[in-house]
This record gives structure tokens, C-alpha cells and sequence, in this order.
């Protein structure tokens, strides 16, 4: 994250083209009985595991003793299709979604925080469907998928956050820089959730020259992350200037607690923030233009940061923030990509050019690594790598740009 604040933006993933959770498919194309769902503590048990296109109903049933969600993903496995949360123990709850022909993932999610149990695969063959339905309706399905993404990612990160402070805290700096890169990817798809809310994005996320250039206490990832790598004699900080030992030294043990602590802290703040009824009455109030504008601030975190190699100025993981907030961007266009490319011909032109922006910018990135596997430490790039990742954001960013306009037209 840079000074440059994003506030009131919103990052946004879902599905784009595939299914829009409780929308009415045509009635030639609706599908018959529901399939059934038992979620337990270590399980998720689907009642089929292929279907005919259409409308689908899953009748999900918690067996378990702790409150269950259960979602249907894309083939990326992020992107959420459906889902059906906060359910009771012993109680049901039914998912509908319109699904489209492709591979999908079902899972459970008992506590509704981690990477849930039971995933499987999920095939729908057949015919494409048409969905009808009132307009103001399926932007509202939108904004509700996004909600149910942000949860997913901020329910994933509070465990991985907690698994990494304390591998910090112990002085088991291996696990600690290993953990770094993906625990920082759930963030990094969601962060302008985070920098609507005053003081949390800069206290979870910000480098060491802003915090210094506004005056702010610095903590969050950035700060474990120098104690991580801790820099050399000579090295600078991001500003190209300050010494980067200049008033600072390695934490002691103590201070190692309180850092991962508070990191902890705020990240189980912004998981409680996601869960409230402010988070959706934000979300109502803004819209698919909030979806689209979350597009374009994600990839604006790229161009004014990561593309630099300021982001993780110590671990040189950069790329890794650099593909979190591409997914992002990525997948907040695919759920208003259907309303912008509806407008008339110049918004169908518009949205193919920016599915190749994204598909030209993801392969010159997949030559250098993947958020799985790992990145190369952003210092291996060379000026002409560089300049060819950031001549792709920039061909990206023009179109990308007019979105917002285009999809409320």
C-alpha cells in the first residue's frame, strides 16, 4: 500500500459470466429436484457430483456442531458462484444459483473461517442459460457475491494471520518469511475494503516512509516484514534516502509480541467489520459502480506500487502483491463485465479488450512465477522486464478506466 489513499473504493471477485446466486433461469431450462448438502466438522457431503445447466437448488444441511457456510466456486477456485452462510447446527438452509456449463469446486466451511473442508469437484454440462430478471435485481445478486467473497478472503486470512504471528513471535523467522507472500494474498484482493475504514489499512499495511511521512506509529506487515529480512549495512529505505538502520534496530522478544498481536488484532477487527451490517449497508449504498471502481483501484495499486518494487522493500516479494491485486481487479470486472458489455456495441468492445489486457498482463507475470509456487525476488527483474509489466498496466489501465461509465449506462 502507497500514501496515496484509496478510500471508499471497493475491490470486488465473483463470477462475471457464470452464475448469479438466487437468479431465475428461463423455464425450459430450470432443473428438477434439489441436490443435498451435509456439512460436518471434516466433511462435505454433495449428493451428485455432475448436473445438467440450470437453475439449481442445494438443500444444505449442518450435522456439525459449530455454525457451517457452504459455497460453490468457480474453476479458479476463488471466484464465488453461490453461497449459503451462517448456518445453525442442526439446521438447513437452500442455495440457488443459475449455473452455466463448466468445472466448479463445492466446499464447506465449519466456523466459517479457513480454507474449509470437503472440497470437491463439481461438473455442469448442457446448455448455456439465459437468465432474466429485473435489472436492479441482478446488480444487487452482484453486490451480493462481492460481499460473500470479501468474507471468504477475510475469513481465510484471520487463521493464516495468526499462523504467521506466531511463527513470527517464536523466532521462527523460516516459517515467518515463507508464510509472508501467501498470508499477504487474501489481503491484497480485498484492500480497499480495508482503506474505507480510516486508520486499520494503515496500521495492517503500510511502509515504513508513509507511516514516517504521516507521522503514524508503524506497525502491521511491513514492519515484521524488516525484522524478517533484516536489511543490510548499506541499504536504504524505500525512499532512496534514510538509512535504513537509521533509529531502528531488530525487535526484541517483547516487541515481537506486541507487533504479531496487533497485527492479529486489527485483522480480526476487519473480519468483524465484513460480517456487520455496516459492510452491506456500504456495499448497497454504492452499487456495481463500487464493483467497478474496486476494478480500477486494484490495478491503480499496482501502478503506484508494486510495479516499483516499493511495496515489500525488504522480503522483494512484490509480484506476489502484484498477481493478489490482478485477481482482484480481474474478477471484480467479470461481475460487471455482463453489464457493461450489454450497453451496445461499444461497451461488447470495451470488455473484449479488457479480457485480453487481463490475459496479456497475467502471462507476462506467469514467466516469472505464480502465487502458488512463488515469484522470483522482485530484484531479478531487469529495466526491460520492468518496462514490459508496466507498459501492460498502462494498456490495461485506459480501458479499464471508462468501466464504471460504461456498466451504469
Amino acid at each position: 500500500m502507497t500514501a496515496h489513499r484509496l478510500v471508499g473504493a471497493l475491490a470486488v471477485v465473483a463470477v462475471g459470466a457464470l452464475a448469479l446466486s438466487g437468479c431465475v433461469a428461463k423455464a425450459d431450462t430450470a432443473t428438477a429436484d434439489a441436490l443435498t448438502v451435509t456439512s460436518t466438522a471434516d466433511g462435505c457431503d454433495v449428493s451428485t457430483a455432475a448436473v445438467e445447466s440450470g437453475t439449481l437448488a442445494f438443500e444444505v444441511t449442518n450435522a456439525g456442531d459449530d455454525v457451517t457456510e457452504f459455497y460453490l466456486l468457480a474453476e479458479d477456485g476463488l471466484r464465488i458462484v453461490g453461497e449459503a452462510e451462517n448456518i445453525a447446527p442442526g439446521a438447513s438452509r437452500t442455495l440457488t444459483v443459475v449455473a452455466q456449463p463448466g468445472e466448479y469446486f463445492t466446499l464447506c466451511k465449519p466456523g466459517m473461517v479457513g480454507d474449509g473442508v470437503g472440497r470437491a469437484g463439481f461438473s455442469v454440462s448442457g446448455e448455456t442459460v439465459a437468465v432474466d430478471g429485473p435489472d436492479a435485481e441482478l446488480k444487487q445478486q452482484a453486490v451480493d457475491l462481492y460481499a460473500a467473497f470479501v468474507k471468504d478472503q477475510v475469513g481465510q486470512l484471520l487463521p493464516a494471520v495468526e499462523a504467521f504471528a506466531t511463527a513470527y513471535e517464536s523466532g521462527d523467522d523460516a516459517a515467518a518469511q515463507a508464510q509472508f507472500p501467501q498470508v499477504r494474498a487474501y489481503y491484497e484482493r480485498i484492500e480497499p475494503v480495508a482503506e474505507a475504514l480510516g486508520d486499520l489499512d494503515p496500521r495492517i499495511d503500510y511502509r515504513e516512509v508513509d507511516a514516517v511521512a504521516e507521522g503514524l506509529d508503524w506497525t502491521g506487515f511491513h514492519r515484521i516484514e524488516k525484522d524478517l529480512w533484516v536489511p543490510a549495512a548499506d541499504a536504504l529505505n524505500a525512499d532512496g534516502e534514510t538509512p535504513a538502520w537509521q533509529d531502528w534496530a531488530p525487535s526484541t522478544p517483547a516487541e515481537r509480541a506486541a507487533y504479531g498481536d496487533q497485527l492479529i488484532a486489527d485483522v480480526q477487527e476487519l473480519f468483524d467489520y465484513v460480517h456487520s451490517d455496516d459492510f452491506q449497508a456500504a456495499l448497497d449504498a454504492q452499487g456495481i459502480a463500487g464493483i467497478s471502481n474496486g476494478a480500477i483501484a486494484l490495478l491503480d495499486e499496482v501502478a503506484t506500487g508494486k510495479i516499483q518494487g516499493e511495496e515489500d522493500w525488504w522480503s522483494g516479494t512484490d509480484l506476489s502483491d502484484f498477481a493478489a491485486n490482478v485477481e482482484g481487479s480481474k474478477m471484480a470486472f467479470s461481475l460487471v463485465e455482463d453489464f457493461a458489455a450489454s450497453s451496445g456495441d461499444e461497451g461488447a468492445a470495451l470488455t473484449e479488450e479488457i479480457t485480453a489486457g487481463y490475459a496479456d498482463l497475467e502471462a507476462a507475470l506467469a514467466a516469472h512465477g505464480s502465487l502458488a509456487a512463488g515469484f522470483v525476488d522482485y530484484a531479478v527483474l531487469t529495466e526491460e522486464d520492468k518496462r514490459a509489466l508496466t507498459d501492460l498496466i498502462n494498456a490495461l489501465a485506459e480501458p479499464l478506466s471508462q468501466l464504471t461509465a460504461t456498466a451504469l449506462a
